[in-house]
């Protein structure tokens, strides 16, 4: 590594990530703007539009999801999360000076300027764009619905101890553009995956949270963190118990199969490990916590996958 600032390092990114060792010199700023190098922000985006893919697909008695919307989903989720960061880091350059954590980020750092980030910003968006009209009408204006949601976001932190419920309106969009994507209209099965998908992203953004509240009270940040203090563990479960809940309601009104459930409550049973291994002065261990809601994502679209294969077999 040099001692170009092009070359530096994001310090909360982990060591010998793709971006470090792969991205050429020019593209490694934009690359870490974006968070290319912690691909959790996508995958967290991600999981709430294929469970609602494999959800609608079950419903409809077939055997699998829609496999080009899963691809655009995936590309979307890419997009999207890499523009809602940009936006965010422009919005938080001098907050994120102030924390450090963030500090090394590509703005505050020098890395990029407001001017190329803005550029930047728009052409992910200009990806996400063109992936939204590949869906039907109804997916497309619901897509655009949920522009307010991401455009308020970087502000609630100033006005809300809550922002991370704001987090969950916009991340958990996903439950309700899968179902819209197969049916080109919604139900209430996928407004009770999307209402648990915020539940359970203000439970794993709490834990992610906890990571700066130091830093974060000396700023002015507030956080569901800072304000459930050291009953943070009991929050996060009570979270996470609402989101398996709504889960669950949700495989109800989708006639959803036995698997589904199974998977869910192995799901359920890690984030139960989650809140059990919460130690609130480690921030090393706060971040894996935090990242292993991937596996989480996955363990519950096995289920659901799982159950859509024999439910179609069984037809």
């Amino acid at each position: 590594m040099t001692n170009s600032p092009h070359a530096s390092q994001v310090a909360d990114a982990a060591r010998g990530n793709v971006v470090d060792r792969f991205a050429p010199p020019w593209l490694k700023p934009y690359a870490r703007l974006a968070r290319w190098d912690r691909p959790i922000g996508w995958q967290l985006l991600l999981l709430p539009c294929w469970w609602s893919a494999v959800l609608a697909s079950g419903a409809a008695n077939a055997p699998l999801p829609n496999l080009w919307h899963c691809l655009l989903f995936f590309i979307g989720a890419v997009a999207m999360r890499g523009a809602g960061c940009t936006y965010n880091d422009i919005v938080d350059r001098d907050l994120d000076a102030g924390v450090a954590r963030t500090r090394s980020r590509p703005i505050p750092s020098g890395q990029v300027s407001v001017i190329k980030a803005k550029i930047f910003l728009l052409l992910q968006a200009f990806v996400g764009l063109l992936v939204l009209l590949a869906f039907n009408p109804f997916t497309i204006l619901l897509g655009f619905c949920s522009l307010g949601v991401v455009a308020a976001y970087p502000f609630m932190k100033r006005i809300t101890d809550w922002p991370q419920s704001v987090l969950g309106l916009a991340f958990s969009w996903g439950a309700l553009m899968g179902w819209a994507a197969w049916f080109g209209s919604l139900s209430v099965a996928p407004v009770l995956l999307y209402a648990g998908g915020v539940a359970w992203t203000i439970g794993y953004d709490t834990i992610y949270a906890l990571q700066d509240k130091e830093d974060d009270a000396i700023v002015g940040v507030r956080s569901t963190a800072r304000l459930f203090g050291d009953r943070a563990p009991l929050y996060v479960g009570f979270f996470y118990a609402g989101a398996v809940a709504l889960f669950a309601a949700a495989l109800l009104f989708a006639q959803a199969g036995p698997l589904a459930y199974i998977g869910l409550a192995a799901g359920a049973a890690q984030l139960g490990w989650q809140v059990a291994r919460i130690d609130l002065d480690d921030g090393a261990l706060q971040l894996r916590l935090f990242k292993s809601n991937w596996p989480f994502g996955l363990i519950f679209l096995a289920g659901l996958l799982l159950d859509g294969l024999l439910g179609a077999a069984g037809t």
